[in-house]
């Protein structure tokens, strides 16, 4: 329906008036249409209406307001979306075309009668659209509804009204302010003001009052809209009832935005004129108030705490401009209380009050400012949130500026550094909850908007936010801080300020701390780029010669941002400023900013990194010697990471200053750092071991460091006789000796490692191979026994890997190894690494192992990540650089032949299938698409017969990742490879087919190559070919309805028939035999039952639609047309009636998941996968007739199901008959099914069949006839109804079928008339009259007479269909007795009944009563009066008929006059008005025909006749008096 709504309102904003006349030509053609659907035709005119008004044309114009209005108030019940979407027409007309509309809508608002409920409404709603329009005209409307106020008792039009007169309000309020656009500029207020006051007086007194919450609401808003048209003293009376009653609705309603706005309005209006009493409200009103601001808000509006204190925008906060000193001492007052929603609500408050009365609180800044201190103080962050928007507010006033304003700067830097309150993943608890995270967000936000947005705080924030980027505790707020700084900065820059320069050290400080950010940029937020930035900034602050230099380097290095980018950027620095008092200066500083850093020891050590570099280009010796001391002595030793940062910081100083760093060095060992302090009992001894240990470990790191980074012409000849000597007497100590914890012992061999480490590269300068080491051997030596003391089983330290890369470093040098010593060495290691286990494992895995030979533990090994790696390359080779084809191709080769020595081929095994792929090369330079995917399919089966299949899995799900790949080339080639993989070794893949399917499930979603889309559904498909079962077990488990990409799975399986022949015999045997449905309670109160759906069927029926949309599955979907169309059939039988399922999940219908969900959806899936067989079958006829007829509308409802299957089988027995016998026998089953509605479609359809005779050319009328027959006891209603109904077909589709067996049936079936259901009764009328037509007399002569007497008591159904069925059996039983007696004496039993019905409230009684009478009576007589008064073309006058047919049977019949006055007398209690007013002239008439003997033989006759018609002058139908009057007046 959407859609179509979009296609009409395509078409009429291109032809409006011809679209709008189609959809008002359909509306009026189908007067009974569903509500749903004339709602979508009348949006759709409002649309087109709103869009195109200017080009539709005036006549059209008033007939859309007619239809609009006519649809509007067609029914006197209110019908919500029917009715507001004509409505919402005249609204849209009504904007311009308002003299109309009125003269349409005034016409049904009229004095003294109620109007309709959305007529008032039309008439509020333009009040809004149109108020320049409809104001002229609101005081004739006003006049109209005050009477009508005092009518209104339903709760729903009181308010209506009250809305009404909100909106009335509104509009003119707004009329009036704009006056000079007004088209009536002489509109003044009390114009309207007697007529807005007596309204105000019937809602205020009367309807505030109602029990019924959003009424009083409404009453509350338009009281609060009509008190700006009041007069003056009106409206001051009214203030002491008025502002408490409102205040009063706070506790009976939880929706307190009307009532607050409401407020709002009545305060505003008491301001605006002036009022003296409003001062006696102020102590209540300032209390019930704020108490509103500790409500949270609801309904995402603004609070009634906002709210209340702020009104219209014509006078803000009226109570604030009128009582400023007492509203802000209660504000000022309620902030000291100390609960946290008490000071939130205050703090709301407050900001409002700072942003909308700026004069007034000027005098009281000062006041504020240090009141502001106490909720600073407060823990809550959702108090500090408050805080925050209060020092946002008063910062665009003014305060910061003054005394103490510097505190609230320091409020938001201490913010913007909070850590977070939950780790990364994790969520709070209670979504009201403000978290640190959120906070700090709020003044980040705060800070930047005050420095981008308030241009007077420029000298405030400058430089004093400096100030907070060197303290710890604000190193979070880096980033925020620094951007900040940066606007300052870039402004004052800009403006050339002086305030720019900033005449202190401090800078320096800045310096040292941006350089220490830069190096870790994306810690504490990242805060690296805006540090950086920074310093461009301040660059003249820091050194005038920096400035140059960092425009040129640092926005390069912002792009880059590395971990080296901040040493290289401070040692040019360095080298530009050529300072060596800045630099020395540079140093002392960031030496003493080192403590700061204690709780951040990669920062603290890359700043260690940074004083080294800085002491490299210092030129003063005993500064370098003091720095060095305070590094060694302050260096918390017990730190591996501040250990390496002390180390590298003394081996870059070492680069310029050699002799002194390795004096001090010397010096340092010697120091008592490395002497044991004395402890009574000995009892800490173990503790200063350790502690002198950690202090070794940092001189010797010292020495590699200084190794490293000495210049190599000076280093060789001090290493020897400085270094290895220092290394070689802090080594031997008891640290080797006694037998500490593993740990402590693994932390210092690993140090000195690191030592040897960092100096080896040194000898692989041109240097050092000049260079006799002498003491090689022995260094070898010690490396070896820290092999052999590493643990066999396990790898738990890098002691290992750094101890053989010192080994490799150091074999190089002079001396050489000898031979032993060189086999030796390899021995070692070859053993220490071949004894580990092949990868990790736990303890018990270990101990399980120890079991298997060598020999075994070599087979387990395997090339584990080989599926991981083709995975990834293999796509490459359609890349569209030809070079990374041709690379990706080697690899593969090559992995292949790796593959092949883990299954223990020789080193110079060929295999022919991996060495053809070395030709392929030759096809990858080609760039032609289709030549690349061709080699890719060729690739695919070389590595499909090498691959092992635990790799198979890998490779697999690495191919679906590559369907999403950057490069489309790419994305086919996966697509290619993984289908081509899939049809070799898909097979074995059966456990993985779910995982598989969700993972190209979830791909789609993703794919946007049509090419690979359509290969992913080819990769469906080829699953299904090997695993049906579990593919359409997974594809059925899918949410429903299917999303498009399910949908587009399921379409893919129709592409290969056999395929699709298969699902088609799965899906048809399961839905046989699987519930379509289950009965469920529909609550524990109501109780009751309801059919809901089962997921799994409807679910096929959902798939085989989509199987059946591919073109390709026509051959299989004509091979099995027969046995399809009947579980379609039989499935949308179950469909029809039932609800949706439930999610099992949520407990909710499907609808929550995909929008459209819905009964008609749902019903739907069924007939729309029947009527795409019938297009696959070239059913084109047969689809044809169904459109025609709306057939397929009809199937899908419950009311008119069995009518649009009867459809169905018309059109297929007239356009399709050969294919009925294998249809017939499919469905034959499902009558014996045990759900009723699949027995009813069934039925339908046979039934429908017989009324053709082509079931008899096809020789299945035995077969139809015979399931009818056993229909006829079936326990449902509806079923026997239409085996009936087929039965009575049979006399129209094969009359000569017609024999006295089938006769037998109606006259036994009619033995039970009175006991069937009116369907039933009139099914066997009228089949027992098609059938009789084709009987002999001799046949049906005995029965005659029974059955008439059968028939007799439905001549007064209350059913017109069952009276005249009845009537039109009896005429068919007449040919059968004419002449008999007996049926004569059944002629007079009902012929009071048939005359009666001649006036009969139903045309076609009269009609078939009239045929009836002409027949039955074998009197000459009578025969020529009736074909004189009861002719067809001629209108029967029953008052003349009656008199001249008494006439006849008194004189024919005179024995029968008793018993036709008591059956005249029956009559007076009949349903009908007319009948009785018939039964009173009868009586009338006989007797004024009848002779006075014979009234005098029957008296009592008489008597009873007169009883009757007194009572009848009692009858409630003016008629039936008059007729039963005139009766008694023959009596005289």
């Amino acid at each position: 329906q959407e859609q179509v709504r979009k296609s009409m309102l395509t078409l009429g904003k291109q032809q409006p008036d011809r679209v709008l006349a189609m959809c008002q030509d359909y509306l009026l053609k189908h007067p009974k249409l569903v509500v749903s659907h004339r709602v979508v035709i009348l949006q759709t005119i409002e649309l087109i209406v709103g869009c195109r008004i200017d080009a539709i044309s005036c006549p059209r114009i008033k007939s859309i307001i007619s239809l609009a209005s006519d649809e509007m108030t067609r029914s006197k019940e209110v019908v919500p979306d029917w009715q507001q979407a004509a409505s919402n027409i005249l609204v849209a007309v009504g904007n311009k075309y308002i003299n109309d509309i009125m003269e349409e809508i005034l016409s049904k608002f009229q004095p003294g009668l109620l109007p309709h409920f959305f007529v008032v409404q039309t008439l509020a709603n333009l009040s809004d659209s149109n108020v320049y329009g409809m104001v002229p005209f609101l005081n004739a409307i006003l006049g109209t509804m005050l009477p009508m106020l005092s009518m209104a008792k339903h709760d729903n039009m009181k308010w209506v009204f009250s809305s009404a007169l909100c909106h009335f309000s509104d509009g003119i309020l707004e009329y009036l302010a704009n006056l000079d656009k007004a088209p009536d500029p002489t509109v003044r207020k009390d114009t309207f003001s007697s007529e807005i006051f007596a309204a105000f007086d019937i809602l205020f007194n009367n309807w505030l009052q109602s029990r019924e919450s959003k009424l009083r609401l409404t009453v509350a808003e338009a009281v609060g809209s009509m008190c700006h048209l009041m007069a003056s003293d009106k409206l001051e009376e009214q203030i002491p009832k008025l502002i408490p009653a409102i205040l009063s609705l706070y506790k009976k309603n939880n929706e307190h935005y009307i009532i607050s706005k409401s407020l709002c309005l009545v305060l505003d209006a008491s301001v605006s004129m002036g009022s003296r009493v409003l001062e006696t409200q102020l102590d209540g009103l300032l209390l019930a108030l704020h108490q509103q601001t500790l409500c949270p808000p609801r309904d995402n509006h603004i609070n009634c705490d906002r709210c209340s204190f702020k009104t219209s925008s014509s006078a803000p906060f009226p109570l604030a401009n009128s009582f400023p000193d007492r509203m802000v001492m209660f504000v000022l007052q309620k902030l000291e209380n100390s609960n946290e929603r008490n000071r939130m609500g205050s703090l709301a408050v407050l900001r409002h009050l700072i942003n909308s009365t700026t004069s007034t609180m000027e005098s009281k800044k000062l006041l504020i400012l240090a009141s502001i201190r106490q909720p600073m103080a407060d823990h809550s962050n959702k108090v500090k949130k408050r805080v925050v928007q209060v020092i946002s507010a008063m910062a665009h006033h003014g305060y910061l500026e003054l005394e103490g304003g510097e505190l609230l700067v320091r409020f938001l830097v201490q913010h913007c550094a909070l850590p977070d309150t939950y780790r990364r993943g994790q969520k709070p608890t209670d979504p009201e909850e403000v978290t640190n995270e959120a906070l700090r967000t709020m003044c980040d936000n705060t800070l930047h908007l005050l420095t981008t947005t308030v241009g007077r705080l420029a000298d405030v924030l400058w430089p004093k936010l400096l100030y907070f980027l060197t303290p710890s505790q604000f190193s979070n707020a880096a980033s925020p801080l620094c951007k900040s700084l940066i606007v300052l900065g870039n402004k004052k820059k800009s403006s050339q300020e002086p305030t720019l320069i900033i005449h202190n050290v401090h800078a320096l400080v800045v310096l040292a701390v941006s350089q220490l950010n830069a190096a870790f940029p994306f810690s504490s937020r990242g805060h690296g780029a805006p540090s950086l930035s920074l310093l461009q900034t301040l660059s003249v602050n820091i050194h005038p010669k920096t400035e140059a230099l960092w425009e040129k380097e640092i926005p390069p290095l912002l792009s880059t941002l590395e971990d080296q980018i901040a040493p290289q950027l401070l040692s040019n620095t360095l080298v530009t400023v050529d300072d060596d008092k800045w630099v020395c200066q540079l140093a002392a500083e960031a030496t003493r900013y080192l403590p700061t850093y204690n709780a951040a020891l990669e920062e603290k050590s890359f700043l260690y990194r940074c004083i080294g570099t800085t002491l490299q280009r210092s030129f003063n010796k005993e500064l370098v010697k003091k720095q060095l001391q305070e590094m060694l002595l302050a260096a918390r030793h017990s730190d591996a990471v501040e250990r390496e940062g002390v180390a590298m910081s003394v081996g870059l100083c070492a680069n310029s200053h050699l002799e002194g760093t390795l004096a001090k060095l010397e010096e340092f060992g010697k120091s008592d750092a490395f002497k044991k302090s004395p402890s009574i009992f000995n009892l800490l001894k173990e503790r200063n071991d350790v502690e002198i240990e950690k202090v070794k470990s940092t001189l010797i790191l010292c020495y590699g460091q200084v190794a490293f980074n000495a210049p190599p012409e000076k280093i060789l000849t001090r290493i020897d006789q400085d270094i290895l000597r220092c290394i070689n007497k802090h080594f031997n100590t008891k640290v080797m000796l006694f037998v500490f914890t593993l740990v402590m012992k693994t932390k210092v061999e690993q140090v000195v490692l690191k030592a040897m480490f960092y100096k080896d590269p040194l000898y692989c300068t041109g240097h050092a191979f000049s260079y006799v080491f002498s003491r090689k051997q022995e260094l070898i030596t010690l490396m070896l026994d820290l092999i052999k003391a590493e643990p066999a089983d396990s790898l738990r330290t890098p002691v290992r890997h750094l101890v053989m890369t010192s080994c490799a470093n150091l074999m190089p040098l002079d001396p050489a190894l000898s031979e032993n010593e060189s086999f030796d060495l390899l021995k070692v290691c070859v053993n220490s690494v071949f004894s580990l286990p092949p990868e990790t494992h736990t303890p018990e895995k270990i101990k399980e192992e120890e079991t298997l030979d060598p020999k075994q533990r070599q087979n387990m090994v395997s090339f584990h990540n080989l599926g991981a790696l083709l995975g990834r390359l293999s796509p490459r080779c359609s890349d569209p650089r030809p070079a990374v084809r041709t690379a990706a191709m080697d690899c593969i080769y090559s992995l292949l032949y790796i593959q092949l020595r883990y299954e223990g081929f020789c080193l110079d095994y060929k295999d022919d299938g991996v060495d053809s792929l070395l030709p392929l090369k030759d096809r990858l330079e080609n760039p032609d698409h289709s030549i690349l995917y061709k080699t890719c399919s060729d690739l695919t089966k070389v590595m499909s017969k090498r691959l092992p299949q635990d790799q198979l899995t890998t490779l697999v799900f690495m191919l679906f990742e590559g369907l999403a790949d950057s490069q489309a080339n790419c994305c086919r080639a996966s697509s290619v490879i993984l289908n081509t993989l899939l049809k070799n070794r898909g097979g074995g893949l059966h456990e993985l087919v779910p995982e598989m399917m969700e993972v190209l499930h979830a791909r789609l979603q993703s794919i946007t190559e049509e090419q690979v889309r359509v290969a992913v559904g080819q990769t469906v498909l080829i699953l299904a070919s090997q695993h049906l079962q579990a593919v359409i077990n997974t594809l059925v488990n899918q949410p429903l309805p299917f999303d498009s990409w399910t949908s587009e799975m399921w379409m893919a399986l129709g592409a290969d028939p056999i395929v699709a022949n298969q699902i088609f015999e799965m899906v048809i045997e399961k839905l046989l035999i699987m519930a379509p449905y289950v009965d469920q309670r529909e609550s524990m109160i109501r109780g009751g039952t309801r059919k809901v759906a089962t997921c799994q069927p409807l679910a096929m029926t959902c798939g085989l639609k989509e199987l059946l949309l591919n073109g390709n599955s026509q051959e299989a979907a004509v091979g099995t047309f027969p046995q399809l169309f009947s579980c379609l059939t039989v499935r949308l039988g179950a469909s029809v009636g039932v609800s949706a399922p439930r999610d099992n999940n949520t407990k909710q219908t499907a609808s929550v998941h995909v929008a459209g969900w819905g009964a008609r959806w749902f019903q739907g899936v069924a007939a729309d996968a029947l009527r795409i067989l019938l297009a696959r079958a070239q059913l084109d006829e047969v689809m044809k007739r169904l459109d025609e007829d709306n057939a397929w509308d009809a199937m899908k409802e419950q009311g008119s199901h069995t009518a649009g299957v009867t459809l169905l089988a018309r059109a297929m027995a007239k356009h399709a008959g050969p294919r009925l016998p294998a249809i017939v026998e499919s469905l034959c089953p499902s009558l014996n099914n045990i759900y009723e509605c699949q027995r009813i479609t069934v039925t339908a359809f046979f039934s429908e069949l017989l009324n053709h005779h082509v079931v008899t050319e096809l020789m299945l009328m035995d077969v139809l006839m015979n399931n009818m027959m056993e229909r006829i006891s079936d326990p449902c209603c509806t079923v026997r109804m239409l085996a009936v109904r087929g039965l009575g077909n049979i006399a129209t589709g094969s009359p000569e079928k017609v024999r006295p067996p089938l006769s037998d049936y109606f006259y036994t079936g009619s033995s039970f008339l009175p006991s069937l259901r009116k369907l039933i009764t009139h099914e066997a009328m009228s089949g027992l009259s098609k059938v009789l037509v084709y009987l002999d007399k001799k046949n049906v002569h005995l029965l005659v007479v029974y059955i008439f007497m059968k028939i007799k008591p439905f001549l007064e159904s209350e059913n017109d269909e069952i009276r005249c069925a009845s009537i039109h059996l009896m005429g068919n039983l007449s040919k059968f007795g004419s002449g008999e007696a007996v049926f004569k004496d059944q002629i007079h039993n009902v012929l009071v009944s048939l005359l009666l019905h001649l006036v009969d409230p139903s045309p076609e009684v009269v009609k078939v009563s009239r045929k009836l009478l002409s027949i039955v009576l074998y009197c000459i007589q009578i025969t020529a009066m009736f074909q004189n008064h009861l002719h067809d073309e001629k209108s029967l006058h029953y008052g003349e008929f009656i008199n001249d047919l008494t006439k006849y049977l008194i004189e024919d019949f005179p024995g029968m006059l008793n018993f036709y006055h008591i059956s005249v007398i029956q009559f007076f209690k009949s349903n009908w008005a007319e009948v009785r007013a018939g039964a009173a002239m009868f009586i009338g008439m006989t007797s004024k025909t009848t002779r006075v003997d014979a009234w005098v033989r029957n008296g009592v006759f008489l008597l009873q006749s007169c009883v009757c018609l007194v009572m009848l002058l009692q009858d409630p139908a003016p008629v039936v008096r008059v007729k039963a009057a005139e009766a008694m007046g023959r009596f005289h």
